[in-house]
């Protein structure tokens, strides 16, 4: 007999889809300005980069055949969404994401032979919110290289990841968010995957967070819970 009890909520790892055929990335161009970045309430470690501040102008760099609704560049906490995509979030009151600032596009660089993007929308920069959620260490599979110490932001060293979970219970709801205990990635809710399956956006990549490899010195998972 099936279980009458809810599931929990599932949660992916948002990122652009690389090698696929809108995969689309940035950098940023001068001036670049920059204000602070966010530190923990209560033991004052950073926990993000620096707040990307304008005038907001970007090169495109494209690695597929047409540009992506999604675009990711390195060095900071924010991407960009095409204006098709930053309406329809905005228009169907998903929550998380911060800013929603124009962005001047100077140029595209066409990184594969073949590439031919028909016109380049508008773009917007956006900012994942730094979310209550919490990792959930009891259900991860997670290698640090020492203990938490902190029981607000949950940041320490980070070696490998092999799966991770939230603690739902501290989860307020938001469909984009950088969680604690892993604010180096970008996680959304179920809504916003049955978001971007609706409307076909492009160049973004939901893997879900019980199936997400990150391994960079390939030192194995951490013991199982």
């Amino acid at each position: 007999m099936a279980s009458d009890l809810p599931s929990d909520p599932r949660f992916f790892v948002l990122e652009a889809n690389a090698g696929g055929v809108h995969d689309t990335q940035f950098d940023r161009v001068e001036p670049i300005n920059r204000g602070n970045a966010p530190h923990c309430p209560k033991c004052g470690d950073p926990i993000g980069m620096k707040e990307w501040l304008p005038p907001y102008r970007v090169t495109l760099e494209l690695y597929g055949k047409d540009l992506g609704d999604f675009a990711d560049g390195a060095g900071g906490n924010s991407f960009l969404l095409s204006e098709r995509m930053a309406g329809a979030f905005r228009t169907e009151g998903l929550t998380g994401l911060l800013g929603f600032a124009p962005v001047e596009v100077v140029g595209v660089r066409r990184k594969r032979k073949g590439s031919n993007p028909v016109a380049v929308p508008r773009y917007f920069a956006v900012t994942p919110c730094l979310g209550h959620a919490a990792v959930d260490e009891a259900r991860s599979r997670i290698r640090r290289s020492g203990p938490v110490t902190c029981p607000e932001c949950l940041s320490s060293g980070m070696d490998s990841v092999h799966g991770f979970a939230l603690d739902v219970g501290t989860w307020q709801g938001e469909d984009v968010f950088r969680p604690r205990g892993k604010q180096g990635s970008i996680l959304s809710s179920e809504r916003f995957a049955e978001f971007v399956k609706q409307h076909g956006f492009t160049n973004v990549k939901l893997i879900p967070t019980e199936e997400y490899v990150w391994d960079p010195l390939r030192k194995g998972p951490a013991a199982s819970p």
